[in-house]
């Protein structure tokens, strides 16, 4: 939704109310993730996608009908029959959608729910899309306070919105976004009532280390996939805001120090380009010993060989050194920085996502896992 809040939060601003779909619910290979969207203003504009264009034409009908009716919908679509025109999934997956109306009226938090994502500031939405609840009932978690209600009226409404608090504030340290299962009374230990959370978690970092000209195509590829880059160099005349101008941010700092001062969380990418001993060894050092989800170094096998080295004589263990990604990125003969930041991009995809490296053309099963 980041992608199309501006338009949304002016939507909103101006007292109008628009028809929000959400992928809530994905099965088989659905070409669209949980948390995907897709907007439709009251003059008909449509901002997003929740199916990359299989179902759009349905789902704008429904969205306008929501708005008109005022009531949230989960509708459920499938593979395509036999007739081309028929609504559906050519790609044999399933989509649960959740459509609901959207304005000051019907989401009287969706103002500070905009605001806290423009300034990058974590909140969770959970929203009932299936059992016993109304359907839409929802409840906005930030990680010191919640508003709304997920069961409005009912006995065991303090119950469950204790519960869906807690657990949204998990599901928001991790970025995830996903569902909730409980019981017909927010037992945890239960599958009857679905809650969707839309974690909203401030951008994962990408921290790249060495002011070079791979490191400018890096921060260009990683500013694309969604993180915070910082590109970070102890050399002023190399690491300055003109040469990265995709990155949020430039450090003139040496770089072991300048992560020792750094929050890293398991969300974290680090990308070492320096490829020079006096910046690598203590670099990855303390990169090998945080939380960081990612770590990698570029250089040729022979520079690996002797880092390798080098770690080994500073204390690091076989397990410490497992975790790192060395030469960086995956084997696509890339010979440009451009292409050699495509394929570190893609083992930060792999690395994310588990996928195997392989080309999909020689493997089975599901392609989105």
């Amino acid at each position: 939704m980041r992608d199309v809040l501006g338009d949304l939060a002016a939507w909103y601003d101006a007292g109008r109310t628009f028809g929000l779909a959400t992928v809530v619910g994905t099965f088989r290979s659905a070409p669209r993730p949980p948390g995907a969207v897709m907007a439709v203003a009251p003059d008909g504009e449509v901002v997003g996608s929740v199916s990359g264009g299989c179902v759009e034409g349905a789902v704008y009908e429904l969205a306008q009908e929501v708005v008109a009716s005022g009531r949230p919908v989960v509708q459920r679509y499938g593979v395509s029959d036999d007739d081309a025109f028929a609504v559906g999934l050519t790609c044999g997956g399933i989509l649960d959608i959740l459509v609901e109306p959207v304005g000051p009226a019907t989401f009287p938090e969706f103002g500070d729910v905009a605001a806290a994502v423009q300034k990058g500031e974590p909140v969770a939405v959970a929203t009932v899309v299936a059992g016993p609840g109304r359907i839409g009932a929802r409840r906005v978690v930030w990680p010191d306070r919640a508003a709304g209600s997920l069961a409005p009226g009912a006995a065991h409404e303090d119950r469950l919105n204790a519960a869906v608090d807690d657990d949204a504030r998990g599901m928001l340290a991790q970025g995830r976004t996903g569902d909730l299962r409980y019981g017909p009374e927010g037992e945890r230990r239960g599958d009857d009532l679905t809650v969707f959370v839309r974690a909203f978690a401030p951008p994962p970092r990408l921290l790249v280390f060495g002011a070079i000209d791979f490191a400018a195509a890096v921060a260009r590829v990683g500013k694309f996939l969604g993180y915070r880059v910082t590109v970070c160099d102890a050399r002023p005349v190399f690491a300055t805001a003109k040469r990265f101008p995709d990155a949020d941010e430039v450090v003139v700092q040496w770089p072991h120090r300048y992560l020792a001062e750094t929050e890293v969380d398991e969300r974290t990418a680090i990308a070492v380009l320096t490829h020079d001993p006096k910046f690598d060894v203590p670099l990855l050092e303390l990169a090998l010993r945080t939380q960081a989800g990612y770590v990698g170094a570029m250089g040729s096998r022979r520079t690996h060989d002797d880092r390798m080295a080098r770690l080994r004589a500073a204390g690091l263990t076989d397990a410490e050194l497992a975790r790192l990604r060395s030469p960086i990125g995956l084997d696509l003969g890339a010979r440009t920085p451009e292409e050699t930041a495509v394929s570190i991009a893609a083992e930060l995809v792999q690395t994310r996502w588990g996928g195997s490296g392989r080309p999909l053309g020689t493997t089975s099963g599901r392609i989105h896992r």
